[in-house]
């Protein structure tokens, strides 16, 4: 299956944006200071939890689809040099 240019570069911010975003969001859920990740005693909450396994499936899904687009990317790149 080919992709097209658009399509690919589409995928491909996708994931690097992906991983900004939930990057950021782990970053502030780590140092949160609401009570909401950590209970009084520092031990993490459900909530914590649960918004973890959220990121991290971000995180994988995120990074299969930007190397989908990045291998569409490169796959174009090619055709274009081989013309």
């Amino acid at each position: 299956m080919k992709l097209s240019r658009p399509v690919s570069w589409f995928l491909l911010a996708f994931g690097v944006w992906s991983w900004v975003i939930w990057f950021t969001f782990v970053k502030n859920l780590w140092k949160d200071a609401s009570g909401l990740a950590f209970d009084d005693s520092g031990d993490p909450t459900a909530y914590f939890w649960v918004h973890l396994l959220l990121a991290i499936t971000s995180f994988l899904l995120g990074t299969a689809i930007g190397v989908i687009g990045l291998r569409g990317v490169r796959a174009l790149r090619r055709d274009d040099a081989s013309q």
